[in-house]
């Protein structure tokens, strides 16, 4: 098996491929329209439906899962020999586990990245700030605890962020340089995104206008030092029949004041990513505690 340098959009277009294949009895070739929609596997975890009701000013809900795939460099996998990605499911879309499974069974088989290589697949782990726990290595899923807990450590400044993937903060449609980058658009693209996925996944929002425009205003106060890089990646995308350009600054960032107030966004956002494409694994970051 030959994966590319990242493997995060191939990994995932071979799973969307192959929960298509499983989920859909009408075998259109598009989603909208369908009278299933509202009803189906597939729309509920790669193409979700913006509900009735939602007052959103986004046209598309984010996904309810994020892959993580093999660190970053070209790599050819021999017979015999093994490799782990990591596949995170938010909120309720945990109950379509059985059939997600199956779609990574299937996809693994017909073959990841450029040739004919294949996989089988072996264990499914459960991993938890604690450590790792099988659930799964062929027949029932076994019983376990669907939740992280977030560790309740201090959280002052000066903090650092590794970004170990691209990182994509958008305006109007273009990825912010390393230079633009700032506190303000960075913290509040982790709430937003945390509380968009709360709200279609889970309980409802995890904070309400007023908490967002108090964070805003406390973000705005926020100093940065930054250690960062461009890094250029391009993907072909099947689906749209086009090539894209897909980088984004990966390094350090410093934050320098009150982060307190976003302690829980901050550690969600190791596990949730941010910024743009963070579906397939961009915008993955760890916290650096001074």
């Amino acid at each position: 098996m030959n994966l590319p340098e990242y493997a995060g959009s191939a990994l995932r277009g071979a799973f969307g491929h192959a929960l298509r294949g499983l989920a859909c009895v009408t075998r259109s070739k598009t989603c909208q329209g369908c009278m299933l929609a509202a009803s189906c596997t597939y729309t509920a975890i790669f193409e979700p439906q913006k509900p009735e009701g939602k007052t959103f000013a986004i046209s598309t809900p984010p996904v309810p899962y994020i892959i993580e795939p093999p660190q970053w460099g070209e790599r050819r996998y021999e017979t015999g020999n093994s490799f782990e990605f990591h596949f995170t499911l938010i909120g309720h879309s945990t109950r379509h586990m059985g059939i997600i499974i199956l779609a990574w069974q299937r996809a693994l088989m017909r073959g990841i990245g450029a040739g004919d290589g294949t996989a089988s697949l072996e264990a499914i782990h459960h991993c938890v700030p604690e450590g790792e726990i099988m659930i799964w290595n062929g027949g029932a899923i076994r019983g376990h605890d669907h939740s992280i807990s977030l560790l309740d450590e201090p959280m002052a400044s000066p903090l650092s962020l590794e970004f170990l993937t691209p990182l994509r903060l958008q305006e109007n449609g273009h990825a912010l340089p390393p230079s633009r980058i700032a506190a303000r658009p960075l913290l509040m693209a982790l709430v937003r995104r945390a509380s968009l996925l709360a709200e279609y996944y889970a309980n409802g929002p995890l904070f309400t206008s007023e908490e967002f425009t108090r964070l805003a205003e406390v973000a705005q106060k926020i100093d940065v030092k930054k250690d960062l890089r461009w890094r250029d990646w391009t993907r072909h995308s099947l689906r749209q029949k086009r090539t894209m350009q897909l980088g984004g600054a990966i390094g350090y960032i410093t934050l320098h004041g009150d982060v307190f107030p976003f302690r829980d966004a901050l550690r969600l956002g190791e596990w949730l990513h941010v910024g743009k494409e963070a579906s397939f694994g961009l915008g993955q970051y760890r916290i650096i505690q001074a």
